[in-house]
């Protein structure tokens, strides 16, 4: 998650039950945060243990799909409201229903002018989702590839999966009390659900017009496992570098991490596929540094804020992306764009090139800027710094070791296959003077897999080509019952029991 954030400790492995206070002591971020992570697996996993890998409650299962096919509109998608569970996670498809404004007119005691026609009544709220206007799908009909397949049979799945949001992107969550000068406070993790087509093709089926319910399920969970397994592998680690004795005043000589102030780095991959073709990006503050966007004139922007201090401004030469709320959930990477002048009285900056079309036009998709930290060198790199940006983003390259700045390093792993998104998180400290990172008893890094965006998905229907919904959802009945009632034979039993342990407390003797 892109939060201001000190580390994150939780690990599955450790089988940490709870995160234990103690008198005296400073409180931490990580640890209250460790404290959430340990109470949300305990509940997933027990959920998932139960109702299985996906499933919803009998009579309230949500997100049942309807095919509704258009002769001149486009094809569309009813989604039903209703609970789902997809690996423990609870995904909600009931459809908040409209606030009721006050009668004006009622308030004061006024009445219409007489001659006057009655205000029509307001249409009845919607009580189903669509496809075209799920909450967080953000499918655009003028797009060919958001449109549902013309060739049947095609899955309707549900991708559910978690992202940050942070005051930048809902203003609510800042409390107004502490004033405009105050930096927000706690961030929020949202559950993420999109319905999304798969076309038929992309399951192994011999026979997809005549697959059976049980053959799409099987073949589906084959495609999910592979579409959701770690693809890629990363190594930190803290080098001192060559020209360290340059300011031995900053830290002390022997430091690997050369960085004046802890730091907690973020690599994430910007555009995925093979190491040709992906690139990255990072930032040593978890890519928390956002400035939320005003108004978009072209390639200048007006911010609301130029940032508090210089660590955590915007100045010439730095990257940054173009982020709205319907951006994020696409999941899918635009260019990164460069500062190229900073207009301090106006709270504007100038960027390299203009936005996309369709990223930061709406005001009510929340639109800022999220900085990154790496650069582009004028110099030729060298061996093992940095390459030429593609995109405003660097470029893979496996099987070296990679500098980004102060002596932390990243390697990327051979033969791997990226996805937007995925993210590694690295602290580093100024205390041990080198980074948090796993090692072997010899101290040598060892790779990880990404700490995130960890997808989940789920079959809802397989649409076939005579526009019929085969229903692949699974459904669960509670599991409390009503106690049984005791039978007369039971109840006589008791009796002569009874009856059996007075006689034989009047036949004792008497001492």
């Amino acid at each position: 998650m892109h939060a201001d954030l000190s580390r994150l400790t939780f690990r599955p492995d450790r089988r940490y039950s709870a995160v234990v206070a103690q008198q005296g002591r400073v409180q931490l971020d990580a640890d209250a945060n460790e404290q959430t992570a340990i109470q949300l697996h305990q509940a997933r996993t027990l959920a998932a243990d139960l109702i299985g890998q996906h499933g919803g409650p009998a009579g309230d299962a949500g997100f049942h799909i309807t095919f509704k096919g258009g002769s001149r509109d486009l094809d569309d998608l009813i989604i039903e409201g209703g609970r789902y569970y997809v690996d423990g996670i609870l995904c909600d498809a009931t459809r908040p229903l409209p606030g009721v404004p006050v009668d004006d007119e009622a308030t004061d005691g006024a009445t219409g002018k007489e001659g006057e026609a009655d205000a029509p009544e307001p249409d009845e709220p919607p009580a189903t989702w669509t496809y075209w206007d799920q909450p967080d799908a953000y499918r655009d009909p003028e797009r060919p590839g958001d449109r549902l397949p013309e060739q049947r049979p095609f899955l309707v799945c549900l991708k559910v999966w978690e992202r940050s949001v942070t005051a930048a992107e809902d203003p609510a969550l800042r409390e107004v009390a502490l004033g405009s000068a105050m930096p927000d406070t706690a961030a929020r993790v949202k559950v993420v659900w999109q319905v999304l087509p798969l076309a038929g093709s992309a399951l192994e089926l011999e026979n997809p017009e005549g697959a059976s319910k049980d053959q799409v399920g099987k073949a589906f969970e084959a495609w999910a496992r592979k579409a959701s397994a770690p693809g890629s592998r990363l190594a930190a680690r803290g080098e001192r570098p060559e020209h360290a004795d340059e300011d031995p005043c900053l830290v002390r000589p022997d430091a690997r991490y050369r960085g004046p102030e802890n730091q907690l780095y973020r690599v994430e991959i910007h555009e995925g596929g093979t190491a040709k073709e992906a690139t990255f990006k990072w930032s040593r503050e978890n890519g928390s540094v956002v400035f939320p966007v005003d108004e978009l004139d072209g390639t200048w922007v007006e911010l609301a804020s130029l940032g508090g201090d210089d660590k955590l401004d915007l100045g010439v030469g730095d990257l940054v992306e173009f982020v709205d709320t319907a951006y994020t959930s696409r999941g899918e990477p635009l260019p990164l764009l460069r500062v190229e002048e900073v207009d301090l009285p106006g709270r504007r900056v100038r960027l390299s090139g203009e936005p996309e079309p369709g990223v930061g036009r709406r005001p009510e998709l929340r639109p800022f800027l999220r900085r990154w930290d790496h650069r582009e060198s004028a110099r030729r790199p060298r061996k093992g710094a940095a390459a030429r940006l593609k995109r405003g983003a660097l470029k893979v390259v496996e099987g070296r070791w990679l500098s980004l700045e102060d002596g932390v390093e990243v390697y990327f792993a051979a033969d791997g296959a990226y996805r937007s998104g995925d993210h590694w998180l690295i602290p580093a400290r100024t205390a041990t003077g080198t980074v948090e990172w796993p090692v072997n008893a010899a101290r040598t890094p060892l790779l990880q897999a990404p700490a995130g965006i960890q997808v989940h998905y789920a079959p809802l229907a397989w649409v076939t080509a005579e526009q019929a919904e085969l229903d692949l959802r699974m459904v669960f009945g509670p599991l409390a019952t009503p106690a049984p009632a005791a039978d007369a034979r039971a109840l006589a039993a008791e009796a002569e029991a009874e009856a059996e342990t007075r006689a034989g407390e009047d036949a004792e003797p008497e001492a």
